[in-house]
């Protein structure tokens, strides 16, 4: 079995964790966006997941020197260890539906918002009680600032909402009546060459022009214009306009809190500190509790989204198993996203086994990767006001003193700082 022993190793998985942890979202936000149902996303994503697990199972968990301390994978598959695997399971079960509301999040109040408030949601409560789980590895003086640059982070991300939100409305209101939503369908009045109800606006050409029927070509507005958000509202799956934002922002503190129990689940299941196995049962090393974590996680991801595929909520289409199936457009993107989120939670455990899983979860700066993706993906905060630009540059500030801070509170399990 694969084991990391240094800081700088840990650390690393921590880095790489981030990147990782930090994009799918943005995948899922992309795919819904462009029209495809979250159910069938989710049912691809979490697939994915699990098979991340498995990999990382038969490989690192099998790699070296088999201990009776450090079993690989397969031997401790056939121990009596029920009580450290139902708690991997708790983990799992926890971490699967925070992300299940955190993807319904992502439509509402936006990826950099949901990332925020989620993201400081999971680190002021996970690290605390992984830091007194841990038996205070990591040093205190230096963690809990950082878990205070988590908390400036949120009323920050907070501020940079309500700012966008109003800059929003300010660009929908400049609208004529007849082309704000719910009254007339934007991108249908441009195929038919209406006037653009937006005036000044430079639009790129999405379609080659037909030389023989001489009709406009199909264009598409710029990111940011009033123009773009109604566009964006007749693609994407879930609907948004007219709705209140406490939706979102509900789902969003839902998830924050799943998110933030999930890892001192996972913590107990590898390190039993309730003293919970049998006498002479070694702990679960961070492979297999991973496996079992990623196998409670996809059980209760499917059980849902096969009945929110004929229950639909947040006013989706209703589907089938069988549509799911035949929706094969988008479906690598979200495995993709599903391998991202898998290899990021295996490396977040494995930093977090070796250096404190309270400083691990300085991955959950999340934020500082998923809007670097919002504004190139998705045209977020593109011609917001100057207020708006300062609030979001003042939330990432924190965010990277954050990381680093928590970062540098690594300490090394069995060595008490």
């Amino acid at each position: 079995m694969y084991v990391i022993e240094s800081k700088v190793a840990a650390i690393g998985c921590m880095i790489l964790s981030l990147c990782c942890l930090g994009s799918w979202p943005a995948v899922l936000t992309l795919l819904e966006r462009r029209g495809r149902l979250p159910q069938h996303t989710f049912l691809d994503f979490t697939t994915a997941n699990l098979l991340a697990a498995i990999v990382i199972a038969f490989t690192l968990g099998e790699v070296g020197k088999s201990t009776f301390q450090t079993p690989d994978f397969t031997t401790q598959l056939s121990q009596d260890n029920w009580p450290s695997v139902l708690l991997a399971v708790v983990g799992g079960v926890l971490l699967s539906v925070g992300n299940l509301a955190t993807q319904y999040a992502l439509a509402f109040v936006g990826l950099p918002v949901t990332e925020v408030i989620t993201a400081s949601i999971t680190v002021v409560i996970g690290t605390t009680l992984n830091y007194f789980l841990d038996d205070k590895i990591n040093k205190a003086e230096v963690l809990f600032p950082g878990v205070g640059c988590f908390l400036i982070a949120v009323f920050l991300g907070a501020a940079v909402h309500y700012s966008n939100a109003a800059d929003v409305k300010a660009k929908l209101e400049s609208l004529p009546g007849e082309y704000k939503a719910g009254t007339q369908d934007f991108y249908s009045s441009i195929k038919k060459g209406e006037d653009n109800p937006e005036k000044g606006l430079s639009l790129p050409l999405t379609e080659e022009p037909d030389l023989e029927s001489h009709e406009k070509p199909v264009e598409k507005a710029k990111a940011g214009t009033a123009g773009f958000f109604v566009e964006l509202e007749n693609k994407r799956a879930i609907k948004v306009f007219g709705k209140s934002t406490m939706i979102g922002l509900f789902l969003t503190l839902f998830a924050g809190t799943c998110l933030s129990l999930f890892s001192p689940a996972f913590n107990l299941a590898t390190n039993d500190q309730w003293s919970t196995l049998p006498r002479g049962v070694p702990k679960l090393v961070v492979y297999t509790a991973f496996f079992y974590f990623s196998i409670a996680g996809f059980l209760i991801a499917l059980i849902l989204n096969l009945i929110f595929l004929y229950r639909p909520m947040a006013g989706l289409a209703r589907s089938s198993l069988k549509k799911y199936v035949k929706d094969s457009k988008g479906r690598s993107w979200a495995v993709f996203a599903g391998f991202l989120c898998g290899f990021g939670n295996g490396l977040q455990f494995m930093g977090g086994q070796a250096a404190g899983y309270a400083a691990a979860d300085s991955v959950q700066a999340l934020p500082l990767v998923s809007t670097f993706w919002g504004i190139i993906l998705f045209g977020e905060y593109r011609r917001s006001s100057r207020r708006t630009y300062v609030l979001l540059v003042s939330m990432l500030v924190m965010f990277v003193a954050a990381v680093a801070i928590l970062m540098a509170s690594s300490g090394r399990r069995g060595h008490r700082k």
